[in-house]
């Protein structure tokens, strides 16, 4: 996936936010059996060990709360985890590279991939 998003788009900066850490794990974990539960480990491991992880910080949780505010009151929702995912990409001046491309569009300004 790495290679694919390089040779689209040249090469970029990339990591990972640690809320995606926490999405791969749970993929991970609801594998239907043994075989696909190990592929799914060891992607998860390569990424961990090509890509930086990014916390959760302060800025990032101060910029969801207002990006989530905001869009509320308009009267969307975008689901929490992508939220914090967004707001970390924002915060450090990345795009988001993601099959979930419908609710990424819906934070304002971000850059959304489609992986």
């Amino acid at each position: 996936m790495l290679e694919m998003l390089q040779s689209r788009y040249g090469e970029v900066e990339m990591g990972l936010s640690v809320i995606t850490v926490v999405e791969l794990t749970h993929g991970v974990q609801r594998a239907q059996d043994e075989g696909h539960r190990t592929r799914r480990q060891l992607f998860v491991d390569e990424l961990l060990l090509d890509l930086p992880v990014y916390p959760v910080t302060l800025e990032v949780a101060l910029r969801a709360g207002q990006i989530q505010g905001q869009r509320a009151a308009k009267g969307f929702l975008i689901p929490f985890e992508d939220l914090l995912i967004a707001s970390t990409a924002l915060q450090l001046g990345f795009s988001v590279a993601t099959a979930n491309i419908r609710h990424f569009q819906l934070v304002p300004g971000l850059n959304v991939v489609p992986a």
